[in-house]
This record gives structure tokens, sequence and C-alpha cells, in this order.
């Protein structure tokens, strides 16, 4: 079935990285030797049933990308180089125009996320070719408070309803690009691609993922990741 499914991927990398307090964006610091971005590409360039790549950069990131980091490194897979926009949102629509015209399914995942693993992703293209719409998440660990303006508890949430949103977020393509279109119409600015489609009025099946895929942000998610890399290697 796989087979015959068209799959676009759209890798969100054009963030500005602020929080991390580098010099150069967070995607081209390295783990083990290689810059965070390349371990996110390699994941989706091994996968068969992806047909194309599609990596949204900063406008003036694009050359030193392709010169200094994707010429490094062999790819089997085409991988498309788009400019971004000045929120996530904006970049994966770009993304969005680039793709091919058979597309039927699209991945957007964020490319500081790379140690996402290749079974996640196949099983939520296969879940979203069944319910058009998927999300990857886990189940969080804490208890979560609601708080009002003032910083006092209004609520605490039944903790067995409640994930936590990571990437890949999985599509049938008419449903993401109309929900674009939508919130660009209406001037809405979500915080990822799943609440987009929400405004929709279509459900988005969650199916779990798993906790080592971690958004690298933060200096201290350096040290976690190379933990976690080393962690799978000493199973090798």
């Amino acid at each position: 079935m796989l087979n015959k499914v068209f799959v676009s991927a759209i890798i969100a990398a054009a963030g500005q990285g602020k929080r991390m307090k580098s010099r150069i964006n967070k995607q081209y610091l390295e783990l083990d030797g290689k810059p965070i971005l390349i371990h996110t590409l390699e994941v989706f360039d091994k996968i068969k049933y992806i047909n194309e790549i599609i990596l949204i950069l900063k406008e003036d990131e694009i050359e030193f990308c392709r010169e200094k980091i994707l010429n490094r490194y062999e790819f089997r897979k085409k991988i498309i180089l788009v400019s971004g926009g000045r929120e996530r949102q904006e970049s994966v629509y770009n993304g969005l125009k680039f793709v091919n015209k058979n597309a039927q399914i699209v991945v957007v995942h964020d490319g500081a996320r790379p140690f996402v693993t290749a079974d996640v992703i196949e099983k939520s293209i296969c879940e979203a070719l069944k319910n058009k719409a998927v999300g990857v998440g886990v189940p969080v660990k804490d208890t979560i408070k609601v708080v009002d303006e003032n910083s006092y508890i209004i609520d605490t949430p039944d903790r067995s309803k409640l994930w936590g949103i990571q990437t890949p977020q999985v599509f049938n393509y008419d449903i993401l690009i109309k929900a674009h279109e939508k919130a660009i119409e209406d001037n809405y600015l979500g915080t990822d691609d799943c609440v987009l489609v929400e405004r929709l009025g279509h459900r988005v099946k969650m199916i779990e993922g798993n906790y080592d895929n971690i958004k690298i942000t933060t200096p201290e998610d350096l040290i976690l990741g190379e933990a976690i890399l080393n962690r799978r290697k000493s199973k090798i």
C-alpha cells in the first residue's frame, strides 16, 4: 500500500534558536561529531516510503547549509531547499508550495528533533492513510496545572488524558493545505500543524512516539542528546 503512495517530508529548520545562546543556529551544532540537522535528515533519507525531502531554512543560510553542511554527506534522496518565513507556520506553508504535485501524504518534522525513529515515522504515515491527520506524542509524566493571570492554580486536568505533542505530524496533503489557507484567511497563528487541522473540524489521531524524541532547544538538551546517543550506541 505505502509503495503506491507519494509521500513528501517537510523538515522545518528555519528557527532562530535564541534559547541555545549560540553564535550559530542550533541545527548546525554537533552531536557525536555531526550537525543535529544531519542526524535528522539521515533518518528520513533511509525510509523508502518517503519520496522527497523539502528542507526549510532561513533564506540567508541556504547557501551555507548546501555548501558547508549537506555537501559533506551523501543522501540518496533529493533534498529541496526552501526559504522559510518569520514564523514556523509560514515556513511550513512555504514548504507546501514546493511539494510534488503527486503528493498524497505530507510528513512535517522539526529539524531539531534528531532522535525520531524510522518505525515511528512509518507508523504515522500508515495511520495518516486511514485517518487523514496524525500527531505523534507521549503521555505526560508530570501533573499539569492551569493557572490564571496572577499565577494562581485554577484547575488540575486529568493527567491520563494529556499528551505532550511532538513531530512528525502527518496529514493528507489536501487537508493540510486547506488548514494553512484557512489560518491565513483568519490571520490565525497556531503552535503546530495539528491545531490548524483541528480548526477545520477534522479529528487528529494521536499515536505514541517515544520520550527520546526531544527537541534540541537549550544547552541542557545537548547534554541529554549526547546521553541518548551513547545509550543507543551501547545497544548496537
